[in-house]
């Protein structure tokens, strides 16, 4: 009778699955499994840090739609995963995160790193699973890989405990599952009904979000969008769904950017929520009138009528319904009919659009010394003007300044931490995009706060030839904890905001990459293209203004009583 080890099973059941990378940080608790995958299909992957780790996996996830793969050792190892785990859930990001653990043996014995892991992760994740047979190991990867990516999409948690992966177990009671999930489902009648809608509104909007991302609903929204004439607004990783630049899309649905985003969403009596959340970012359901007709559409029933009543709730792939809709406008043949009465609408969110940007104007060509993020923003968004340039944003204030300003052509092609607001993503999520977009330009804007929190990621860059472009708005601490502070208390505590300047290209060039200093705005361009040009890992180090104030310091001085304040 031949035997197996659970390291022997755990690693091909891995690559049976067709997983081309792991990121992981290697243990003790997981070399088991490491023995295996050495010289595999499957490319292990380090990082400095298990959290780098995670986020690495969680930004592939997003930008494939299909689970990313981490690996972690058991207990530090563990914990130190935590806060990449929580952003994933929030964000709806599918990811696996595989961790050893104490053997069953020994708990309670005071062995190393030993800790009950199961129940803490258990409230953030979508399933959290302890595999305590050796020869079902296969099944529980199985079962793990499906549910991330079933339905919608998320972080599950498998833990495979040091002497399950030790123990040899016979081949033959080994069971081996592959069951794959095809998540496309459509309510033809609604589809029929939202058609009913449209035609009795007046100024109605559709939201496309993450929902419309994973379902490849690319085309579907485009030609949903054109046959109807109604404006649309993307949010989290809907952005770039349908393109910044199409006509009829009026960009980001975030009412602090600059657009006509607060104009529609105040002023429309429907909003179609197509595979998108009501939480923060719409003043939880408040930012629209008690007129508004809200249609929600969601793959996962518990999301339809958070925070808010709806018309017409809708549990369907985004996908499949937009073609069954389109559809429907075919046949009744309704198009043209549409699009005339909408005209005006439309026309005047062009009109607030433009208002609004030429208040904005004023920052995004800032001649002020020191630069003003916003025109930092503005100078990276007019150089990666190609659409298949990737930015990542991270930080405080700097993800706010970077989000109200980037124009997105394709999907996929940007990415920041989302409602956790989980600083120190931007590293791991740059790494991820270049290692899978080698012939992309990709760059990060961060904050001199955030960039702290992985900062040896870029050795990761540098070690594993990841030719990234860092740009650091260095404003000297925490701009945005600093400013919420001064506007809630009148001053802000120095201790725990100032930060002070940090040579941080100098770090960078220490540790073989190249690096730039910028104080002056005629210099940011021309140490784009240098950075670009170089081909190696680098940072550019950027002075901005520590004085200014984002809508997202405001909203954080704020905290609590959105209502009443914002």
């Amino acid at each position: 009778m031949s035997t197996i080890t659970g390291g022997q099973l755990t690693a091909e059941a891995l690559i049976e699955k067709g997983i081309d990378y792991i990121f992981t940080l290697s243990g003790g608790h997981i070399t088991p499994i490491y023995q295996y995958l050495e010289n595999s299909p499957i490319t292990l992957f380090d990082t400095r840090h298990e959290q780098a780790a995670v986020f690495m996996a969680e930004a592939y996830g997003r930008m494939t739609r299909k689970p990313g793969i981490a690996m972690v050792t058991a207990g530090p190892g563990f914990t130190n995963a935590l806060s990449a785990v929580a952003n994933a859930n929030l964000a709806n990001s599918p990811l696996v995160l595989i961790s050893g653990s104490v053997g069953i043996e020994s708990i309670e014995k005071l062995d190393l790193q030993d800790m009950r892991q199961c129940p803490v992760i258990e409230p953030m994740v979508k399933k959290a699973l302890v595999c305590h047979k050796t020869e079902r190991i296969p099944e529980f990867i199985d079962f793990a890989y499906r549910t991330a990516i079933s339905g919608r999409p998320g972080p599950v948690y498998l833990e495979l405990p040091v002497d399950i992966l030790n123990a040899e177990t016979s081949v033959e009671g080994v069971k081996k599952t592959h069951t794959s999930i095809n998540s496309c489902t459509s309510d033809i009648d609604n589809a029929a009904n939202i058609v009913e809608m449209i035609e009795n509104a007046n100024n109605p909007v559709v939201i496309a979000g993450s929902g419309a991302w994973y379902s490849g609903a690319d085309e579907e929204l485009t030609s949903f969008v054109e046959k109807t004439g109604m404006p649309a607004f993307t949010s989290s990783l809907g952005r770039g769904t349908i393109p910044d630049t199409h006509p009829l899309c009026f960009e980001s649905s975030l009412a602090i950017r600059p657009g006509a985003a607060f104009a529609a969403l105040a002023g429309s009596d429907l909003v179609i929520f197509l595979g998108s959340r009501m939480g923060l970012f719409y003043l939880f359901g408040d930012l629209f009138t008690p007129e508004t007709k809200i249609v929600q559409v969601d793959i996962e029933p518990e999301e339809i009528g958070r925070n808010r009543s709806i018309d017409l709730a809708i549990i369907s792939d985004v996908k499949g319904l937009l073609k069954e809709c389109n559809r429907v406008i075919d046949k009744k043949k309704i198009s043209d009919k549409l699009t005339k009465k909408f005209t005006d609408w439309v026309s005047s969110l062009q009109k607030a659009e433009e208002d609004s940007k030429a208040e904005a104007r004023v920052n995004w060509e800032s001649d002020a010394i020191p630069i003003h993020p916003m025109r930092l923003a503005h100078e990276i968004n007019s150089f990666l003007s190609n659409e298949d340039d990737i930015v990542i944003a991270d930080g405080g204030d700097t993800q706010v300044w970077m989000g109200m300003t980037r124009t997105i052509r394709k999907p996929g092609h940007y990415m920041d931490s989302g409602l956790y607001g989980c600083l120190g993503v931007g590293l791991p999520y740059a790494n991820a995009a270049k290692l899978l977009n080698p012939d992309k330009r990709v760059c990060l804007i961060t904050g001199d706060g955030s960039i702290g929190f992985n900062f040896m990621e870029f050795n990761t860059a540098i070690r594993k030839g990841l030719p990234i472009v860092v740009v650091i708005s260095n404003d000297l601490g925490w701009g945005m904890i600093r400013h919420s502070q001064e506007l809630r208390m009148g001053h802000a505590i120095e201790e725990g905001t100032l930060l002070g300047v940090v040579e941080y290209q100098k770090l960078v060039e220490g540790l073989g990459g190249v690096g730039y200093f910028v104080d002056k705005i005629e210099d940011i361009r021309p140490t784009l293209e240098k950075a670009f040009a170089s081909g190696k890992t680098a940072c550019i180090n950027i002075m901005t203004d520590p004085t200014t104030v984002s809508p997202g310091s405001v909203a954080l001085a704020n905290l609590g009583a959105y209502q009443a304040d914002m």
